[in-house]
């Protein structure tokens, strides 16, 4: 009797919270639910990421060379953007924070600025994705893919401040146009079940024409030394290269080719990093509604504030998963 009594006592001070198991109510246990899945998800992705990277080590894009551009600014400019991106989105987890504190504290105004903020924070998150998607779909340089798939670049040497440097070259800057015309493979001249997509600008023989004009640009392959720099050859090696090897003229990345080197780089780019996006679209969307409940007084009537702080998990969540991810694709 006595021992049902204790363990009665026992079980009453561990789950005091009644229907509310650790004092957190239905909705936040959900979305706790709903964060541990979703990172379940996402470690599974940058894990997959993780081991092909490792396996083809030799041949995976350099990071600092991916993502050199920035908005209205010409030049070289490697990771400034991206950490541009990076900034905004934990300063809008900040004021996310900030809205929460505010709603524990019942100040309807102060909840209303921070979850303005916070949405515009996103809004710029999501919007400089889309330029960088687009950025690198287009691509800056160009390179020729080999029949075996390998991405071969250009470039010459250059003396910057005293110390040579290679610098790449853009394969409009050296290709000579040839007379002739090119036709689309298309159904109706081809495989029935098969189009082919937009032709690139130059083709294999005109890049080569024009290598062989300009005597100081060399190719550059896509295997890097244990340096961390990728193989530059010789000029004959480069003519050679390009006149047995060159199979097609890519621009840019898409699921098929890449011209900064392993497809499956950009495979995966556009995979996680999408993912990440919608997410933040979809916050950005859920504090959207949130942020008119707040002006209307939603949550003074109900004279709680605990819907903003639910939402702010999930932001912040979100955030969290981008600095493993940027330091996944564009640190390490």
């Amino acid at each position: 009797m006595n021992t049902t009594v204790a363990t009665t006592e026992t079980e009453g001070k561990s789950w005091g919270g009644g229907n509310q198991p650790l004092k957190a109510s239905y909705g936040k246990m959900m979305m706790w639910f709903f964060i541990v899945s979703d990172a379940l998800t996402f470690s599974g992705f940058l894990a997959a990421y993780g081991f092909s990277r490792f396996k083809f080590i030799g041949s995976w894009p350099i990071a600092d060379e991916v993502f050199t551009h920035v908005p209205f600014f010409h030049g070289n400019y490697p990771m400034i953007y991206v950490a541009f991106m990076t900034f905004v989105l934990i300063m809008s987890s900040v004021t996310m924070v900030l809205a929460v504190d505010a709603g524990h504290h019942m100040k309807q105004k102060a909840v209303t600025w921070y979850m303005f903020l916070t949405v515009i924070g996103g809004l710029i998150f999501v919007g400089s994705q889309a330029w960088e998607w687009n950025t690198f779909i287009n691509g800056d340089y160009g390179a020729v893919q080999t029949k075996g798939g390998n991405i071969l670049q250009f470039g010459k040497y250059e003396t910057v401040e005293g110390e040579t440097v290679f610098k790449r070259v853009a394969v409009k800057d050296f290709a000579a146009a040839m007379p002739g015309e090119r036709v689309d493979h298309e159904r109706k001249n081809g495989l029935w079940y098969e189009s082919e997509g937009t032709l690139p600008e130059f083709s294999v023989d005109e890049v080569y024409t024009g290598l062989l004009a300009k005597k100081d640009i060399l190719v550059r392959t896509q295997s890097v030394n244990e340096k961390g720099e990728k193989t530059i050859l010789t000029r004959e090696e480069s003519l050679k290269q390009i006149k047995d090897n060159g199979k097609q003229v890519v621009h840019g990345a898409n699921l098929q080719v890449n011209e900064y080197g392993s497809p499956l780089f950009a495979d995966f780019f556009f995979f996680i990093t999408g993912f990440h996006g919608f997410h933040v679209f979809s916050g950005v969307i859920i504090n959207i509604i949130i942020f008119f409940n707040v002006i209307i007084g939603t949550y003074e009537r109900r004279k709680s504030y605990e819907m903003v702080e639910k939402v702010g998990l999930y932001w912040h969540f979100v955030d969290l998963v981008w600095v493993f991810v940027f330091t996944f694709f564009y640190l390490v």
